[in-house]
C-alpha cells in the first residue's frame, strides 16, 4: 500500500512541474507578442509622422514663374531732359529812327512772312519832310532847265560873236550845277523815304511769333531793346542735357524722341548739333535735337528725350520682374539650390516688347517673372520655367 501511494505522489507531482512549465512558456509567448505589437506600433507611427512631415513641407514649397532671358538684339537707348527753344530765334527791334507806336498788327503764336508789318510807328514829321524834299527836286529840276535853255541860246548865238568863249563856259557850268543839285535833291528824298520805310517794324523773315514787348502809344526808339521774337521758319529744338560718358555715344543724325512734358506725345527728331564742350562742374554736355513744330512745343517748357544711339545683344525681361528699392532696381533670381537670391541691376531701354538689361544678368539665370515682391531672398522655391517673350 505504501509503494503504491509513493507511486501516485511522484507521478502527481510530475504532472504539476510540467503544467508550470507550460504556463511559463504560454507567458513568455504572450510577453513576447506584446513587445514585438508596442514596437510594431511605436516604429509605425513614427514613420508615419516622418512621411506626413516631408509631405507637408514638399506642399509648403511654393511653385514661382521664372524665364530664362537670354540676349537678343535691342536698340540701345539713352535718355535725357532738357528744354525746347526755337532753332533759329529772331529777335525783332526798332531799326530805324522810331517813334510813337500806332498799331500792332501781330500776336504771339501767329504766323508771319518775311517782310510783313509787325507794329505801324507814326510817320507824320517824316511824311512832311519827306514832300519838302519832293518839291526841292522839282525846284532843282526847273533851275537844271532854265541853266540848259540859256546854254543852248547862248550856242545860238556865239557863232555870230555875240558871246564870247569865256561866257559859254560860265553857261555850261551854271547848267552843270544845277543838274548835280537835282541829283542831290533826289538823294535826299530817296534817303527820306528810305528812313521811312524803316519806320514800322517788319519781319525779318518768315515764322512764328513767339513773344511780343510793345503796345501802342509806347515810344520806341534804337534802345528800346527787343519788341518781338520770332522762331524762323517754325523750327524748334530740344537742348538736351547729358551725362559725359553718354555725350561719346552721340553723333550728328542720331535719332530722338522727344516727349514735352504734361503730354504723351512722342515728336520724332533728330541731333543736329553736339556739343563739343563739357561742364567742368556738371560734367554734362548739350546736344540740340531738331524737331518739326507742334502745338505742344513751346519755348522754355521742360521734355523728355530717348535717343538711339545702336544696337546691343542685351537680357530682355517682362516689366513684372524687374523690382526697385532703396538701393535702386534688382530682379530676383532661383539659384542652383532653388533658393531665392537678389540681384541688382541697370536698366537700359524699355519698350512694349520689355525691359532690357544694362547691365547685372548674364542671360543664362533663371529670374522670377511674377510674385517677386512676395518672395525673399533665401527663401527654397519651385521653378516653373517659361519661355521668355521675344
Amino acid at each position: 500500500m505504501d509503494s503504491l501511494a509513493g507511486t501516485q505522489s511522484f507521478y502527481e507531482e510530475t504532472d504539476s512541474r510540467r503544467k508550470r512549465t507550460r504556463l511559463i512558456i504560454a507567458l513568455v509567448l504572450i510577453g513576447l507578442a506584446l513587445v514585438a505589437a508596442w514596437y510594431a506600433f511605436t516604429h509605425g507611427k513614427d514613420g508615419a509622422a516622418a512621411g506626413a512631415g516631408g509631405a507637408g513641407e514638399a506642399a509648403s514649397t511654393p511653385s514661382v514663374t521664372v524665364v530664362i532671358p537670354g540676349r537678343v538684339s535691342v536698340e540701345a537707348a539713352i535718355a535725357a531732359t532738357g528744354t525746347i527753344a526755337a532753332r533759329r530765334e529772331m529777335p525783332v527791334g526798332v531799326a530805324g529812327e522810331g517813334g510813337q507806336v500806332q498799331r500792332v498788327l501781330v500776336e504771339p503764336g501767329q504766323w508771319v512772312g518775311a517782310g510783313q508789318t509787325l507794329a505801324v510807328i507814326d510817320r507824320s514829321v517824316q511824311a512832311q519832310q519827306a514832300a519838302s524834299l519832293a518839291a526841292s527836286i522839282r525846284v532843282a529840276q526847273a533851275d537844271a532847265s532854265l541853266a540848259q535853255a540859256e546854254l543852248e541860246r547862248a550856242e545860238a548865238l556865239v557863232s555870230r560873236g555875240f558871246i564870247s568863249k569865256a561866257d559859254m563856259d560860265r553857261k555850261r557850268a551854271t547848267r552843270d550845277a544845277a543838274n548835280a543839285r537835282v541829283r542831290v535833291a533826289q538823294a535826299q528824298y530817296a534817303e527820306a523815304t528810305a528812313r521811312n520805310g524803316r519806320l514800322n517794324i517788319v519781319a525779318p523773315a518768315a515764322g512764328l511769333v513767339l513773344t511780343r514787348q510793345v503796345e501802342p502809344g509806347q515810344v520806341v526808339g534804337a534802345g528800346s531793346g527787343v519788341l518781338f521774337r520770332m522762331a524762323r521758319g517754325g523750327e524748334m529744338e530740344m537742348l538736351a542735357q547729358m551725362a559725359e560718358a553718354d555725350l561719346q555715344k552721340v553723333k550728328v543724325g542720331t535719332r530722338a524722341t522727344v516727349t514735352p512734358v504734361g503730354t504723351d506725345l512722342k515728336i520724332s527728331g533728330q541731333v543736329w548739333q553736339v556739343s563739343p564742350i563739357v561742364n567742368a562742374e556738371s560734367r554734362q554736355g548739350m546736344v540740340r535735337i531738331a524737331v518739326p513744330y507742334s502745338d505742344a512745343l513751346r519755348p522754355g517748357g521742360f521734355a523728355d528725350a530717348r535717343l538711339v544711339s545702336g544696337t546691343a545683344e542685351l537680357p530682355l525681361l517682362p516689366e513684372s520682374a524687374v523690382l526697385s528699392g532703396p538701393e535702386g532696381n534688382y530682379v530676383l533670381i532661383v539659384d542652383q539650390n532653388d533658393t531665392i537670391a537678389r540681384r541688382p541691376v541697370k536698366i537700359g531701354a524699355v519698350s512694349d516688347r520689355g525691359v532690357s538689361i544694362a547691365s547685372g544678368l548674364t542671360g543664362t539665370e533663371k529670374v522670377v517673372a511674377l510674385a517677386g515682391a512676395f518672395l525673399n531672398p533665401g527663401e527654397k522655391v519651385k521653378p516653373v520655367v517659361q519661355k521668355s517673350s521675344r
